[in-house]
C-alpha cells in the first residue's frame, strides 16, 4: 500500500508569482496568497421514468482570489486607466509550486485573460504593522504547463 510521505506535501511559501501585463513579465512578490478556482456550469436535465434529475455539464467560469501585501501601484495604475480612458486591462498570472525537499517536483499554472473586479486604491490603518489587500479576479482561460510528478 503507497502512503504519501510528509516530505512530500507542498510548502506554501515556496513558489512564485508573475504577472504579464502588456507583454512585460512582472513578478509579483508582493502577492501573500492565490486561488483560482474553475466551475462547471451544469444544467439540469430531467428524465422520463427517472425521478431525480440528471446534470450535463455546459461550460466554465474561471474567479479567483488574491490577498497582497499593499506595496505596489500596479493594479491601482491598471484600475486608473479604466477609469480615465476605459482601457479595461487583461493579464496573465503564472503561478509555480516548487517545494525543493518535495519529490513531486514543480507544478505551473498559466491564468490567462485576467481582468480585476475591484481594487482599493487608498488605505491607511493605525492597527496593522503591514498593510494588505484582497482582490477578486476573473479569467478565461487556463493552461497546465507543468505537471507534479506522479508518486
Amino acid at each position: 500500500m503507497a502512503i504519501l510521505r510528509a516530505k512530500d506535501t507542498i510548502n506554501g511559501t515556496q513558489g512564485t508569482c508573475f504577472a504579464v501585463i502588456d507583454n512585460k513579465r512582472t513578478e509579483l512578490m508582493q502577492v501573500k496568497n492565490i486561488t483560482a478556482t474553475v466551475e462547471k456550469k451544469k444544467t439540469e436535465i430531467p428524465i422520463l421514468g427517472v425521478t431525480g434529475k440528471q446534470h450535463k455539464a455546459g461550460g466554465w467560469k474561471g474567479t479567483g482570489k488574491m490577498t497582497v501585501y499593499y506595496v505596489s501601484s500596479i493594479f491601482r495604475s491598471m484600475m486608473l486607466d479604466y477609469i480615465k480612458k476605459g482601457i479595461d486591462t487583461y493579464f496573465e498570472i503564472m503561478v509555480t509550486n516548487e517545494d525543493p525537499t518535495s519529490s513531486t517536483g514543480s507544478q505551473t499554472v498559466l491564468l490567462k485573460g485576467v481582468n480585476l473586479d475591484s481594487i482599493i486604491f487608498t488605505k491607511l490603518d493605525v492597527e496593522k504593522e503591514a498593510l494588505e489587500e484582497d482582490m477578486e479576479f476573473t479569467f478565461n482561460d487556463v493552461d497546465l504547463l507543468d505537471k507534479f510528478d506522479e508518486l
